[in-house]
């Protein structure tokens, strides 16, 4: 089974405790997903994040509906936590978020590991389409946590 690997950073001008504060809030998920996953979250809220929260919800791939559930395997405020597929299109997805304080204010860290299921055909559709989404994906999250940042923080709320 291969296993891929993503790895993003970012800097934001903000405090670690607001940028913490964002992303462990998983309403936000939904402000940070290209529109055309349709993400929606199925799990009721508010949700509080902690060690064995379970987060379920929704995406659309080529216009069909896919339950995505995911659970946090590690929750270290305000440095770090990781959500886990536990349901979903990928055979793994570990999803790492790392929040450190740096000159010029916090860097976001995001390191992925995912395995595509259906063997050989799933590695096709990494090489033909998956890594190419996955990527502009990541890129679409890092404009969007620019913009939103970079903004008066009444504008945010």
């Amino acid at each position: 089974m291969k296993v891929y690997s993503l790895h993003y950073k970012q800097i934001v001008n903000r405090s670690l405790g607001d940028v913490f504060d964002f992303f462990s809030s998983p309403e936000n998920l939904s402000k940070i997903t290209p529109k055309k996953l349709d993400f929606k979250i199925m799990t009721p809220g508010p949700i509080k994040m902690m060690n064995g929260q379970l987060i379920d919800y929704t995406i659309k791939l080529f216009a069909i509906r896919v339950h995505w559930r995911t659970l946090i395997t590690n929750y270290d405020p305000p440095n770090s936590f990781i959500d886990q597929q536990i349901k979903g299109p990928y055979l793994l997805w570990h999803h790492e978020h790392l929040f450190r304080e740096v000159k010029g204010g916090v860097e976001i860290v995001d390191n992925v590991h995912y395995t595509i299921p259906f063997g050989i055909l799933g590695r096709l559709l990494h090489w033909v389409w998956i890594k190419r989404d996955l990527e502009n994906i990541f890129l679409y999250r890092k404009n969007i946590i620019n913009k939103f940042f970079q903004n008066d923080e009444k504008e945010n709320r």
